[in-house]
C-alpha cells in the first residue's frame, strides 16, 4: 500500500526538505495588511518578522477547502491512502475543516487530530512515514498517533508582552505591568491549547523553569529520566544564539538523549508571541515495528 503523509507548514518542515523526508507540505496562509501570503512560498521567516516589527496587521488563516482537496486529489492519483497531519485543533480550525472534507474520501484520507505543532508535529509526520514503511495502513497510523497525542510537551519563554497584548491574549494593563516588572512568561502547549505555565524575571530563570518542567515530564509522564528514548529540541523565534546555548545546556543535562535539534518556531505561534522567544520540546519516541 502506498501512503502519502501530508503535514502543514506549522510543523516547521520546509518545502525544500519535504521530499527527502518523504513528506508533502501544505503551506499555511497569513493575512498581512489585507494581503494573503503562504508560508515557505511568498513568506519566509525573515520577511514575517520584518512585517511584525514594522507593526503590520497579521492574522493567521487556514488553507481553503479547494486547496486541501486539490492536493488530496492529486496525491490519490498515485497513492492508495493519505495520512493528513494538521496543527493542533485547539490552535486552528484547519483540523476540523480537514476532518469534514475527509468524510467525502472514506478510508482513503485519514486526518490525524493529535494536537501538536512545531517540532512535535514534525515528529508525528516522521513517525507516520516510518509506520507506513513498516506496513501499517492509514487508519492504524492515525489511531497510533492519536493514542500517543499527550506524549509530548512544549515550553516557551516569551521575550516581550507586546504581541500577546496585540492579540488580545492579555489586557493592556497586564502587559504594562508585566513590561514594567520585566516579566518573561513561560507558556506551555500540551494537548489542545497554548496556556500560561509560569513567570520569570530573567532568561536564565525562564530556562531553569523550562528545564525543570522537562525533567518532570521525563520522570513522571515518559518514565525516561535520562531521555534515552525521547526526542528533545530547542525552538526559537529570531533568537538563534540563545537557542544554541540552550541546546548545549540540554545536551549536557541529557548526554544519553538522541541528537538535539534546533528549529525556528512556526509562524502561527510566533504571530502571537513575537521575536526573541525560546522554547524546549520533548516527544516520546514510538516503538515502531514492521508488521
Amino acid at each position: 500500500m502506498k501512503i502519502a503523509v501530508v503535514v502543514d507548514s506549522n510543523s516547521g518542515v520546509g518545502l525544500e526538505e519535504a521530499d527527502d523526508l518523504g513528506l508533502v507540505v501544505l503551506p499555511m496562509p497569513f493575512m498581512i495588511d489585507g494581503e494573503t501570503y503562504e508560508e515557505g512560498i511568498s513568506l519566509d521567516q525573515e520577511g514575517f518578522y520584518r512585517y511584525q516589527e514594522a507593526g503590520a496587521e497579521i492574522k493567521t488563516s487556514q488553507p481553503s477547502p479547494d486547496t486541501v482537496m486539490s492536493l488530496w486529489n492529486r496525491l490519490l492519483e498515485d497513492h492508495d491512502q493519505i495520512v493528513h497531519i494538521p496543527m493542533s485543533s485547539g490552535l486552528s480550525g484547519s483540523c476540523q475543516t480537514a476532518l469534514v472534507l475527509a468524510e467525502e474520501y472514506g478510508e482513503k484520507v485519514q486526518v490525524v487530530n493529535n494536537q501538536r505543532i512545531s517540532t512535535t508535529q514534525r515528529q508525528s509526520a516522521l513517525d507516520a512515514v516510518a509506520m507506513a514503511a513498516a506496513g501499517m495502513d492509514g487508519a492504524a497510523i492515525r489511531q497510533e498517533l492519536e493514542r500517543t497525542k499527550m506524549d509530548s510537551s512544549i515550553y516557551i519563554m516569551v521575550d516581550t508582552l507586546k504581541y500577546l497584548k496585540k492579540g488580545g491574549r492579555i489586557t493592556p494593563a497586564a502587559a504594562a505591568l508585566g513590561t514594567l516588572l520585566r516579566i518573561k512568561p513561560v507558556l506551555q502547549i500540551q494537548g489542545e491549547k497554548l496556556d500560561a505555565f509560569s513567570k520569570a524575571r530573567t532568561v536564565k530563570q525562564a530556562k531553569t523553569i523550562m528545564l525543570s518542567a522537562v525533567a518532570r515530564d521525563l520522570e513522571t509522564r515518559f518514565q525516561d529520566p535520562e531521555a534515552e528514548h525521547t526526542w528533545l529540541s530547542v525552538v526559537h523565534s529570531c533568537n538563534r544564539e540563545a537557542a544554541e546555548e540552550f541546546a548545549a545546556e540540554l545536551r549536557q543535562a541529557y548526554p544519553k538523549a538522541p541528537e538535539i535539534d534546533i528549529a525556528t518556531l512556526s509562524l502561527s505561534v510566533a504571530c502571537h508571541i513575537g521575536p526573541g522567544s525560546l522554547a524546549v520540546t520533548c516527544t516520546k519516541q514510538l516503538d515502531i515495528k514492521a508488521e
